[in-house]
C-alpha cells in the first residue's frame, strides 16, 4: 500500500477501503506524506467524490488520529449528562459562534468547541476571537477542560492532541481550491466534533452564493451525511440550513464581526442600543436565535421552540448572556472590557463611507463578492499560513429589502492600505443589485434536519418535508 496508488485509485473514481483511508491518515499524522501528494489526493476527492462509507471511514480515522477527548469528568463536575457543540460550514459575515456560545451556556448548557481558521472567502472563528486583545485559542487539553468546568464554555483551536490529521488537511484545502467538497467538509467537521467529545451537536449549514454549498439539494445532502455520521456514532445531531446569498449580519471582517456579535447580546431596550443598532443585522439576530433554540431542544433543556425563544430572550434581557461572554473572554486570557467598550478592538487606519449611487431598494447583495473583497483587504488568507489583518473589512448599512436614497451611506470600508481600499470600492458597489419597487425579504432559515433524517421546512411551507433529495453516495 502506498500513497501513489491511493491517489491514482481515487483519481480513477474507485472507492478506498477503510484500511487504505487509515493508511493515508496515519501517514499524514506522521508527516510521512508531503503536502504536494496530499494536495493531489484532495483534488482527486474534490473531482471524484467519496461514498458515504469512505466519508465515515475518513471521519473516524481523523477523529482517532490521536486521543479522543473524554469529558466524563467535566460532566460529573458540572452535574450534567451532555456537553453541547455547534459548527458552521462557513459563510460571509458568519460570527454566530461568538453570540450563540455564551447565550446557550448562560441557559445552563455547557459547550466545548473546537474551531478553525479562515477558509477562502469565509472568515474563521479563531481569527475573529483573536481580535480580542489577549484572547488565546491555543489551549492544552487540561486547560480546555478546566475552563469548560469553571465557565461552562470553552473554545480552542486544533492541537497536536486533537484530530491532528484534519488540521493539516484543513490548511491545505484552503490553498488548493478543494474547500467546497461535500465529503471533505463533512469529515472535517464531524471528526472535530467526535475528537472534542461533544454529545450533542447542531450543524449550521449555509446555502447560497456565499457558501460552499450553493444549492439547497447540495446543502441538504451535506447535512444528511453529517447527521447520519454523528447518529451512527451515538451523538445527538441536527442541522439548521440557512441562507447565505447575502452576507450574514451587517459586518464582514474579524474585529468588525466581533463587535456585531457582542452587540447582539444587548437587550433591545438597553440604554444606548439605538445608537448602535445599525451594527446588528436582523437576519443575524434571528439566525443566532434559531441555532441556539435548536441546541436547547437537542439537549432536552426545552421541549418546544416557543419555550426556547422565551428562555433566550430572558437570558439576554437579564444580562446573563453578556455576563457569560465577559467570563468566557477573561477565562481565555482576553480583555473582558471589550464587551462593554468595543473601541478596544483593533481599528483600521482608513475608514471610508461609500454613498448609494441611486435611489431604490436593494434587490440582491452578492455574498461571495463581498467576502472576496474583504479577503483582498486583508481580512482573509490567500496563502497557507498567511497572517490576517483583524481590523479591516466592511460594514453594510443597507441589505436586501431595505430602501435607500441616492447619496445615503450604503457601506463603510475599513482598510489599512489606501490602494486596496480604492481597488475594492467599485467591486463592493457592484455587489449590489437595485429595484425601483419594494423587495420582499428572503427567507433566512430553510430547513431543520433532525436524526434520523427527519426534516421540517421552516419557510415558506412549514408542512412539506424535503423528500425529493434522497441520501445517496457521492
Amino acid at each position: 500500500m502506498n500513497i501513489l496508488n491511493l491517489i491514482a485509485r481515487k483519481r480513477d473514481g474507485h472507492s478506498l477501503s477503510d484500511s487504505e483511508i487509515q493508511f493515508l491518515i496515519e501517514g499524514i499524522q506522521r508527516d510521512a506524506i508531503p503536502d504536494y501528494q496530499i494536495a493531489a489526493w484532495l483534488m482527486a476527492v474534490y473531482l471524484r467524490g467519496m461514498t458515504h462509507a469512505e466519508t465515515r471511514a475518513l471521519t473516524l480515522a481523523m477523529a482517532q488520529s490521536k486521543a479522543v477527548l473524554d469529558l466524563s469528568d467535566v460532566k460529573r463536575a458540572l452535574g450534567v449528562s451532555l456537553i453541547a457543540d455547534k459548527h458552521s460550514t462557513g459563510g460571509v459575515g458568519d460570527k454566530t459562534t461568538i453570540t450563540v456560545l455564551p447565550l446557550v451556556a448562560a441557559c445552563g448548557v455547557p459547550i466545548g468547541k473546537l474551531s478553525g481558521r479562515g477558509l477562502g472567502h469565509t472568515g474563521g472563528t479563531l481569527d475573529k476571537l483573536e481580535s480580542i486583545p489577549g484572547f488565546t485559542v491555543d489551549l492544552t487539553i487540561e486547560r480546555f477542560k478546566s475552563i469548560l468546568t469553571h465557565v461552562g464554555l470553552a473554545l480552542a483551536g486544533q492541537t497536536p492532541d486533537l484530530a491532528p490529521a484534519d488540521g493539516r488537511l484543513y490548511a491545505l484545502r484552503d490553498v488548493t481550491a478543494t474547500v467546497a467538497s461535500m465529503p471533505l467538509i463533512a469529515s472535517s467537521i464531524m471528526s472535530k466534533k467526535i475528537a472534542a467529545g461533544a454529545d450533542a451537536v447542531v450543524l449550521d449549514v449555509k446555502v447560497g452564493r456565499g457558501a460552499f454549498m450553493q444549492t439547497e439539494p447540495a446543502a441538504v445532502e451535506l447535512a444528511r451525511v453529517m447527521v447520519e455520521i454523528g447518529s451512527a456514532l451515538g451523538r445527538r445531531v441536527s442541522a439548521v440550513i440557512a441562507d447565505m446569498n447575502q452576507p450574514l449580519g451587517r459586518t464582514v471582517g474579524n474585529a468588525l464581526e466581533v463587535r456585531e456579535a457582542m452587540l447582539a447580546l444587548l437587550p433591545r431596550t438597553a440604554s444606548g442600543v439605538a445608537a448602535t443598532e445599525h451594527w446588528v443585522g436582523d437576519d443575524f439576530r434571528e439566525h443566532c436565535h434559531s441555532v441556539a433554540s435548536e441546541m436547547l431542544r437537542l439537549v432536552g433543556r426545552v421541549s418546544t421552540e416557543v419555550e426556547a425563544r422565551q428562555l433566550l430572550e430572558d437570558t439576554i434581557d437579564s444580562g446573563r448572556a453578556r455576563a457569560k461572554l465577559r467570563e468566557w473572554v477573561e477565562a481565555q486570557g482576553g480583555d473582558a472590557r471589550v464587551v462593554d467598550d468595543p473601541s478596544r478592538l483593533p481599528s483600521a487606519r482608513y475608514i471610508e463611507d461609500v454613498p448609494a449611487p441611486r435611489s431604490g431598494y436593494i434587490a440582491a447583495l452578492d455574498a461571495l463578492a463581498v467576502g472576496l473583497s474583504a479577503m483582498r483587504l486583508g481580512a482573509g488568507r490567500q496563502k497557507k499560513g498567511e497572517p490576517v489583518d483583524r481590523a479591516v473589512g466592511v460594514v453594510l448599512h443597507k441589505k436586501i429589502g431595505e430602501g435607500v436614497a441616492a447619496g445615503d451611506r450604503l457601506l463603510t470600508v475599513y482598510a489599512n492600505d489606501r490602494a486596496k481600499l480604492d481597488a475594492e470600492r467599485e467591486t463592493l458597489l457592484d455587489a449590489y443589485d437595485w429595484s425601483a419597487e419594494p423587495v420582499s425579504l428572503p427567507a433566512h432559515t430553510h430547513t431543520v434536519i433532525q436524526a434520523p433524517a427527519s426534516e421540517r421546512r421552516v419557510s415558506p411551507d412549514n408542512a412539506r418535508p424535503l423528500d425529493d433529495h434522497p441520501l445517496h453516495d457521492a
